[in-house]
């Protein structure tokens, strides 16, 4: 274990002040200092003997520290009642997409594909096959669903196999919804998530009026993207960056974005990769690793990879990127910006595979191209498997009683880190999520068991390198994140000086 000890403090009383509860633990290579975080998010790191004051109430209430203590909600000096409403506004700010619903609607139009991806999580079905597209009565009865969610902002997303192909199921839904929210005054955005491959004119502009977002695949250089998504023709590359030339032109480059996902044969290029995007002159790069679904099951041997393995990548892309930004180019880790975010800002954010309670189920919902409703995409890929236990009914149930199928039970059983073992004393919970389909998928249990799951010591990987800048505090790094999470550019934050030994509400 590379956290010792881990651990949760409750409120207790003694010398003048009172614990609130906060986590604990350690940093590779720090054995002297520990880190320490509240449930509302804010951080400190201490020297070993201070916490220990801290923790046994040995600390003298009236100095700087204990001040700064109580400023971040760790402990309340005196004998006084708790500010409660502090803790009541951080608990409502970072949990407030529960009072929401529902908000990403994901719409399966086909699974038809013309790729043959080897890491294809979708079970994707041939071009050419019969059967596999959206019908106008499954169209419609999911568009009741989606207006019967409580969100009053929602995503559209529009998934395959390649969607472009059901085109004019997504030309009906679209014309559909947005006839009904004539009445319901809902705030929708519209997402397709695509190859690009063959776009039409007629489609471009199509997406122009509904202000559609595009999201293609671009795993990096033309070697190795025709390598990771294989055409007869060996020419995925050209076509994906013709796509996205056209697509950029009919709806400008901030609507058309792209993720790399990772096979073995990606980790030895983290520069050429981030070097790629930049050149396409994209802002955002999601480093995807590999997921335990569809035909990326049966070729992790092959592709797949040890958390070591991608995260060694993972640092060479990461000092890269920084190395780069510095340059003044503009170029964003997505996954690292998000978790920065979480640690950085007191905010709720829109990643659902990292909520607690989970996103799944109380943050999306997808209608399959059969009508079958799915509390998460992952959940629809167990089923094309064969595994249909998370299949919360057919889209003609309305959405009371999906919320209350047997599927979501389990799920909300399974999926609040506050409550789940080796989670709820983790230092990192505040800013991490359940996933219980995902643990399902990796150990066949939806609780999990976080000395074995790869999600967990990808997630503490991931928290020990972002962390360990975070206390290094190199100037350079910390203008860097902070042009992420603020979305501007390095030389705009050029003067300012962030705190970095905690987080500010």
């Amino acid at each position: 274990m590379k956290f010792q000890p881990p651990g949760t403090f409750r409120p207790q009383a003694g010398n003048g002040y009172r614990l609130l509860p906060f986590r604990f633990g350690r940093l590779p290579g720090r054995a002297d200092e520990v880190l320490i975080t509240g449930d509302s998010g804010r951080f400190v790191f201490l020297p070993e003997t201070d916490f220990l004051a801290f923790a046994q109430h040995r600390l003298d209430p009236d100095t700087s520290l204990a001040m700064d203590l109580e400023g971040l909600d760790l402990l309340h000096r005196g004998g006084g009642p708790i500010p409660l409403e502090r803790h009541v506004v951080a608990w409502r700010t970072r949990k407030a997409f529960l009072f929401d619903g529902p908000s990403l609607h994901i719409f399966v139009v086909t699974l038809r594909c013309h790729h043959s991806c080897r890491y294809c999580q979708v079970s994707r079905q041939a071009e050419s096959d019969a059967g596999y597209d959206m019908d106008a009565a499954t169209a419609s009865a999911a568009v009741d669903r989606l207006f019967e969610s409580p969100a009053r902002q929602l995503t559209v997303e529009f998934q395959g196999g390649e969607p472009l192909l059901a085109f004019a199921r997504i030309r009906g839904i679209v014309e559909d919804i947005v006839a009904r929210n004539r009445s319901r005054r809902r705030a929708i955005t519209f997402v397709l998530a695509s190859t690009l491959h063959g776009i039409t004119g007629e489609q471009l502009a199509f997406f122009r009026e509904h202000r559609f977002e595009l999201s293609t695949s671009l795993d990096g250089p033309a070697a190795l993207h025709n390598l990771n998504r294989p055409l007869p023709t060996r020419d995925s590359h050209a076509r994906t960056m013709t796509g996205i030339a056209a697509a950029r032109a009919a709806l400008g480059a901030d609507h058309v974005n792209a993720l790399t996902t990772l096979t073995r044969a990606s980790l030895a290029h983290p520069e050429a990769i981030v070097d790629h995007y930049i050149e396409q002159g994209f802002t955002s790069i999601f480093l995807r690793p590999l997921s335990p679904y569809g035909f990326a099951r049966r070729g992790l041997a092959r592709m797949g990879y040890t958390t070591g393995e991608f995260m060694a990548f993972y640092r060479r892309a990461l000092t890269h990127l920084i190395r780069r930004n510095l340059e003044g180019h503009v170029l964003a880790e997505a996954y690292a910006t998000l978790l920065l975010s979480s640690i950085l800002t007191p905010f709720a954010h829109g990643y659902m595979d990292l909520r607690s309670p989970t996103g799944a189920g109380l943050g999306v919902l997808l209608y399959d191209y059969d009508g079958a409703v799915y509390p998460s995409d992952e959940a629809r890929m167990l089923a094309a498997e064969g595994d249909t236990r998370f299949r919360l009914g057919p889209v003609q149930t309305p959405y009371r009683d999906l919320m209350l199928s047997e599927p979501m039970q389990t799920l909300l059983a399974a999926g609040l880190t506050e409550s789940l073992a080796g989670c709820a004393d983790c230092v990192f919970q505040p800013y991490c999520g359940a996933d219980p389909i995902d643990a399902h998928a990796r150990q066949a249990d939806v609780y999990g068991h976080r000395p074995t799951s790869a999600f967990c010591a990808r997630q503490t990987a991931m928290f020990e390198l972002l962390f360990g800048h975070l206390r290094e505090g190199d100037p350079d790094v910390m203008r860097v994140f902070q042009s992420w999470v603020q979305r501007r550019r390095v030389a705009e934050i050029r003067d300012e000086s962030p705190e970095t030994t905690h987080a500010a509400a």
